[in-house]
């Protein structure tokens, strides 16, 4: 122990019989004014000050400049008063308040550091607030752009795990996450009032709607809203379609454009004369593919549909094909249906639906043309009807009605004698349109026209027989694809 300066804060004593004992308590005081309450202007100024206050207290950085600070440590604390500096010893453990930087630091080891650095254990606090000031309802309170809570690993003398443990007092409480938007509430996360984790969502902070639940006693998931994203694009002409990178797999329908039908046949009584036979309408297809097997765009043609006879007796002509192509590769397709045959003294028969699809009605003229098919795939576009016929007595025949589109599915209407089918109103439920209805004959006249088939698909109707003219047939309705990317 000196004789001469205190063990801490090197005071200088005053000694038995000292004269002018003054300077040395001024001394003593001057010291003890820095050391207490010390408050530093500032530790990150380099250049020393012209003129600062009197007590005015500096931490000096990394190269420090001007007469009294050039060449002294960083960390140094330096005093001004009375127009001079003067270097102010700093045992261990001095806390200081950095003024420009609003921080507490304290001196360890030569060097200062962050004093929240140094608490090592701050139990039973009543209120934290961080960036902002915590409340008696938030005794919590933080206002920053980012948090990080991260384990202890083994080499820092934990296990590397990290477990975050939140608990609440009975199964009829809250605990949760509530996520906000300008302060109203839009998620929320957790065991809201039971024990079964759930998620809530709002659009207003109002309305609450639960998105799903997580049963505590059998894991099992219920979601209220459903779970599965689906997004469906109609295709009715040629385009591209970019399969989705959240989607799980891609489903499609594919129609091939209907048959045109048949038109009647015309002449002066004595013989037979049928009328036109109805189109067949396009194949339905359907395929599905894993997203991740679909390396680029599909190209998507729909098939249109086929043209009606015009003219005695003449065909329909058949519907085009409709495809989806992967990189050249074909991975769907569907047929056009058949035309319709024309009227003559002896072909009756309707135009084909190929590939199981719905025919044609053919022609009679022993009665009723026969209407279009709507039962060999009851998914699928319905059959153009039969044009009717005139016997030898040239007594006429009514037309066949058109078949129904997608009779399982939400049915299209076919068309009664020589009326359109009906076509789809929301393709993405079905789209398969109903078939044209055949031209009725007629004894003293032109036969009437066969409808057109209903879009998408259908064939068209088949013209009537006629004593003056041939019924023209109907137009077969232009072939579909729907996609649908389901998530």
């Amino acid at each position: 122990m000196s004789d001469d300066f205190s063990a801490r804060l090197a005071l200088p004593y005053l000694a038995a019989g000292q004269m002018q004992k003054h300077v040395t308590l001024n001394a003593a005081l001057t010291r003890l004014d820095a050391l207490l309450q010390t408050l530093a202007v500032s530790r990150t100024i380099t250049a020393q000050p012209e003129g600062p206050a009197d007590g005015a207290l500096y931490i000096l950085p990394e190269g420090a400049t001007g007469s009294a600070w050039s060449g002294r440590p960083a960390g140094t604390l330096m005093r001004f008063e009375a127009g001079g500096w003067t270097v102010v010893p700093t045992p261990d453990g001095l806390i200081a308040m950095v003024a420009d930087a609003g921080e507490a630091v304290v001196r360890v080891g030569g060097d200062w550091r962050p004093l929240g650095e140094r608490l090592g254990v701050a139990q039973d606090l009543t209120r934290l607030g961080v960036g902002t000031t915590a409340d008696a309802a938030n005794p919590v309170a933080m206002k920053v752009n980012a948090a990080l809570i991260t384990a202890r690993g083994t080499g820092e003398g934990g296990d590397g795990d990290l477990r975050i443990k939140v608990n609440k007092e009975a199964g009829d409480d809250v605990l949760s996450l509530l996520f906000q938007s300008g302060w109203g509430g839009r998620a929320e996360l957790g065991l809201i009032g039971d024990d079964d984790l759930s998620l809530k969502v709002s659009a207003d902070g109002g309305t609450w709607r639960r998105a799903f639940a997580v049963d505590r006693a059998t894991g099992r998931v219920a979601f209220d809203q459903g779970a599965t994203r689906l997004e469906t694009t109609v295709f009715t002409g040629a385009g591209v379609y970019s399969p989705p990178a959240w989607a799980r797999w891609i489903e499609a329908v594919c129609i091939g454009g209907g048959g045109g039908g048949g038109a009647g046949q015309s002449g002066a009584a004595g013989t037979a004369r049928l009328g036109g036979a109805g189109g067949g309408a396009g194949g339905r297809s359907e395929g599905r593919w894993a997203r991740a097997a679909l390396t680029g765009d599909l190209t998507v043609t729909p098939g249109g549909g086929g043209a009606g006879g015009s003219g005695s007796g003449a065909n329909g002509q058949g519907g085009g094909e409709t495809t989806v192509v992967l990189a050249g590769q074909t991975l769907l397709r569907a047929t056009g249906g058949a035309g319709g045959n024309g009227g003559s003294t002896t072909a009756s028969l309707g135009g084909l639906g190929r590939l199981a699809a719905n025919g044609g009605g053919g022609s009679s003229t022993g009665g009723a043309a026969a209407d279009g098919e709507e039962r060999r795939d009851p998914f699928g576009p319905g059959g153009g009807g039969g044009g009717g016929g005139l016997d030898a007595s040239n007594a006429a025949r009514a037309g066949g009605k058109g078949g129904n589109g997608g009779l399982s599915g939400g049915a299209t209407s076919g068309g009664a004698a020589g009326a359109a089918g009906q076509a789809a109103s929301n393709p993405d439920l079905s789209p398969s349109g109903g078939g044209g209805g055949g031209g009725n004959a007629s004894a003293a006249g032109p036969g009437q026209a066969g409808g057109a088939g209903g879009a998408f698909g259908a064939g068209g109707g088949g013209g009537g027989a006629g004593q003056t003219g041939a019924g023209v047939g109907g137009q077969g309705g232009a072939g579909l694809v729907r996609v649908t990317a389901v998530g």
